[in-house]
């Protein structure tokens, strides 16, 4: 291959990175934007975020970038995308990284729509989270309807529904393909009982189950691991304080 060749397909190969909403390529240059992924890139878990430019998208595309079992990693927002893609590509590992939403994929995680205000309950994102939730779950029914989608969006309790009917009404609904996720309550459980036992929370598991919303959230002490016993008055505390921790972080 001539120099001047190799050049132009260099400059190629960083363009669709810089620009790959608009990037097109000529068939003769035998350079797609599909190929443009590092070297030593292994097969693994294509997983888009949709909702990556926000304060949960963010940091999770960066874990997304640097965990070894994902191979293609595509982000989505409706503000923000290219500069929040540009900051996560510069990262020194070999997983391949687009910007398109949603080509085949075996993952999509959605943390998008507006974040909780002091003030607002879950239910008053309702309205506008439900909305969103629904639009992106019809885009993923028409792309990759057979790919795992796991729902951050708050209200969760109600944003999993809603994105089931979607799926039900493509017939293409799997129930062990939808996930809310809510390991939040869990991660704040073992550190708040920790706190209380005075441990090291790495060595800590508390069961949580039921929702994700106030008193839908149940922890089950009694199954505490180490195994360990708390007065009336900590129990008390610990249980408002994980079904209220939310709310202690907007606030």
């Amino acid at each position: 291959m001539q120099p001047a060749s190799k050049a132009n397909q260099r400059i190629a190969r960083i363009s669709a990175h810089l620009h790959p909403p608009n990037f097109q390529m000529e068939e003769s240059s035998g350079l797609r934007h599909a190929n443009c992924q590092a070297k030593g890139t292994a097969p693994g878990f294509k997983v888009a975020i949709l909702g990556a430019a926000g304060g949960i998208g963010q940091p999770l595309a960066m874990l997304m970038k640097i965990n070894l079992l994902v191979s293609v990693l595509h982000l989505y927002d409706v503000v923000n995308t290219p500069g929040v893609t540009a900051d996560i590509s510069h990262m020194d590992t070999v997983r391949g990284f687009r910007e398109e939403a949603l080509v085949v994929m075996d993952l999509v995680i959605i943390p998008a729509g507006v974040p909780r205000k002091p003030g607002m309950t879950r239910d008053d994102l309702f309205n506008i989270n439900a909305g969103i939730v629904r639009t992106l779950c019809e885009g993923i029914v028409k792309s990759c309807p057979k790919a795992i989608v796991n729902l951050i969006s708050n209200p969760v309790n109600s944003t999993v529904p809603i994105a089931a009917e979607v799926f039900k009404r493509a017939g293409t609904y799997d129930p062990k393909r939808m996930l809310g996720v809510t390991t939040l309550n869990v991660v704040r459980a073992n550190t708040f009982v920790a706190e209380v036992l005075g441990l090291d929370p790495r060595e800590v598991d508390v069961p949580v189950v039921g929702g994700h919303a106030g008193v839908t959230i149940l922890l089950l002490l009694s199954q505490v691991k180490p195994p360990c016993s708390f007065t009336p008055q900590e129990i008390e505390y610990l249980i408002s304080r994980i079904q209220n921790g939310g709310t202690e972080v907007v606030e």
